[in-house]
């Protein structure tokens, strides 16, 4: 709608004037308005329920494989997430540690009430963000030809002018909720759904799909046998996810509650396929593309039929609730189907259902449709971020709210937005994989999406984000010192071991023997001695004679580059051959049915993609190596034929 045809109707009338607004306060949207607030832009955050500001509808957990990896990369650049997951943090783990420190994932379980409480409080102090709980019905714009937006209109008819606005809308555009036959046309956890705001988007000319996703039951723990279960205590050696925390000695809580896990049985395969008709996931209820990589226990038994159980995890929801979790058990059958289902399980066949689990269908924008900016190519200054863009979970929508959130305040200021690529961090390949090729279902990320993954460690996400968090606005000279000193103590350190030699003593036969590896023949240097598989850092402290304390996140560091130098050394090498395509640019007014030697298929392709580079265009789905080489040849025509203009 045109802000001048919103403010021309009955009872509407101008609410107030922002730099951005933001749509939504889930995790994408808190971030995004937490950056334009910290840049300093005068921001408007509103939300269906403030009560739910930052809500964890589905797993109250913060991390996990390739997940941890963006939280990192959120803190680094000076976004929230982090810090308020480690204040409401209830139980911490580093998964995958049998895997090597490449994909090195930590979770961390929530407070659930509290996390959000959390954020609220302290979004709630930022000077430049006021929070309001109201309904978006419609994105207003300006403009004839090219639209640009211009504001935000309530269901209220209170007019918002904005000169960028951020659309987080989550699950919440146009909702329904599942269980069986009955269908509700609410938000998550019962909550308001969002109305009139996806066909605003349509009228504007962008492109809408339709998702679906699920959450599973939640059980009061009173009426659990935990004695039949097996538990799954916490780790107290990992570091917590804020960088800052890290370095000013804030860990991870030491009195962190378990968790536990069971197996389906039997019983819970009969009740599931003796009750497949009512299943609206099959009954054709459910019309959204859910998610391959979360299915629901129903489909867990319908697609991988050889296998005989599947393990559920109880996770608690918080310290002062007995309220627990059932990960791995989404469904979206009947409610006394659910009950049956419950109690079929080991140590939960007395257990009471405090929330049902359901499905959820919603509303979203194709990410073909956006630049790598995350702003729309049809709506200038509309950014999106989160579930809107086709992702699924809290982490991929907080990593996304940043960039939004970044780059929607660097747009009003007129400076140059930021782009991550894939060689610098999961953010990068999570938005890369969106806006180029993007999805036909919830994108999850996964540690085997990201090519560089050696390089893309938890532990070193500040090296390779804090400096653009810094030149964006988002970290302070005081943090940045703190960064910087850390990094000369990387440097001082691995230059200290690769100078320092030691000599092939009794002392030191007998500590590489009980590790299982031999004694050098002669002198070595400590850094040569940490590439051994078997050899760690405390293992050789009592032969490095010339050690200074050193923080532990440190130390890590130091000894994971060594111990990988070589892999990092030919993944350096990828990385700069993959930044050559990147550095080759596309002009934006490229018009590819006019390239000879492209194939039908690729001119199509890349005239709706429209890539900035000519790396973004080789990985788009059916643009062939063999277009790629006409591309290249296209590009340096153009190079010449600039250097004789």
């Amino acid at each position: 709608m045109n802000i001048k045809e919103a403010l021309s109707v009955e009872n509407a009338y101008m609410a107030g004037d922002y730099d951005v607004a933001v749509v939504g306060a889930g995790h994408a949207g808190c971030e995004a308005a937490a950056a334009c607030a910290n840049l300093g832009l005068r921001t408007v955050l509103f939300t269906l329920h403030l009560d739910s500001l930052a809500n964890l509808p589905c797993n109250p957990s913060i991390g996990g494989t390739a997940k941890g990896q963006l939280v990192r990369e959120i803190d680094a650049l000076g976004g929230v997430m982090g810090k308020i997951a480690d204040k409401c943090c209830i139980q911490m783990r580093m998964l995958n540690r049998s895997k090597g420190p490449a994909v090195y994932s930590p979770r961390a379980q929530m407070d659930r009430s509290r996390y959000s409480a959390a954020m609220k409080a302290y979004l709630e102090t930022l000077e430049n963000l006021d929070i309001r709980q109201a309904h978006i019905t419609d994105l207003l714009t300006d403009g004839e030809d090219k639209l640009s937006v211009a504001g935000v209109l309530t269901e209220s008819r209170a007019v918002y002018s904005a000169k960028a606005v951020v659309i987080c809308s989550g699950t919440y555009m146009e909702s329904r909720t599942i269980r069986g036959e009955v269908v509700c046309l609410t938000g998550p956890d019962g909550l308001p759904r969002s109305i009139g705001l996806s066909a605003s988007l349509a009228s504007a000319g962008i492109p809408i799909l339709r998702f679906k996703t699920g959450t599973p039951v939640r059980v009061n723990s009173n009426k659990i046998d935990f004695t039949v279960m097996t538990r799954q205590d916490g780790e107290t050696d990992v570091p917590p996810f804020s960088f800052d925390n890290e370095m000013n000695g804030i860990g991870v809580p030491q009195d962190q509650v378990p968790c536990w896990s069971v197996w389906t049985t039997p019983d819970t395969r009969e009740i599931i396929s003796s009750n497949m008709d009512r299943s609206p996931l099959y009954s054709g209820v459910i019309t959204g593309i859910g998610p391959r990589y979360c299915p629901s226990i129903e489909d867990k038994f319908m697609r991988f039929k050889d296998k005989e159980r599947h393990q559920i995890f109880v996770e608690p929801m918080g310290r002062e609730t007995s309220e627990m979790y059932l990960q791995g058990f989404s469904t979206s059958l009947p409610e006394e189907i659910q009950i049956k289902m419950v109690h079929s399980l080991p140590g939960l066949d007395k257990a009471v259902i405090q929330r049902s689990a359901y499905a959820i269908e919603y509303d979203l924008v194709d990410p073909l449709s956006l630049l790598p900016t995350l702003e729309s190519k049809i709506v200038t200054g509309l950014y999106t971020a989160g579930q809107i863009n086709g992702s699924s979970g809290y982490e991929e929508a907080a990593a996304q709210g940043i960039i939004a959130g970044i780059n929607a305040a660097l747009k009003v200021k007129g400076e140059e937005q930021i782009v991550l690529d894939r060689s610098q961090a999961y953010i990068g390949v999570l938005i890369d994989d969106l806006v180029t090729k993007g999805t036909s279902e919830p994108y999850r990320m996964m540690t085997s999406r990201a090519e560089y993954r050696l390089f893309l460690r938890q532990d070193n996400a500040d090296m390779r984000l804090t400096p653009i968090g810094k030149k964006a606005g988002l970290i302070s000279e005081e943090r940045y010192g703190r960064f910087l000193a850390k990094k000369e103590s990387v440097e001082k350190e691995t230059q200290r071991l690769r100078d320092t030699y030691i000599a092939p003593t009794d002392e030191l036969k007998v500590i590489l023997e009980s590790v299982g590896t031999t004694l050098p023949p002669s002198g070595i240097s400590l850094a040569e001695l940490l590439k051994r598989p078997q050899v760690t850092y405390e293992l050789i402290a009592s032969v490095d004679k010339k050690r200074e304390p050193l923080p532990i996140a440190v130390t890590k560091e130091v000894e994971t580059d060594l111990k990988y130098e070589g892999y990092l050394k030919l993944e350096k090498e990828k990385i700069e051959k993959f930044s050559e395509l990147e550095r080759r640019l596309l002009p934006e007014d490229t018009d590819y049915e006019k390239i000879s030697g492209l194939r039908l298929e690729a001119r199509q392709k890349l005239n709706a993609v429209r890539p900035l580079n000519i790396g973004q265009a080789s990985r788009i789905s059916g643009v062939s190596p063999a277009d790629i080489s006409v591309l290249l040849v296209y590009t340096e025509m153009l190079k010449r034929k600039d250097k004789e203009e």
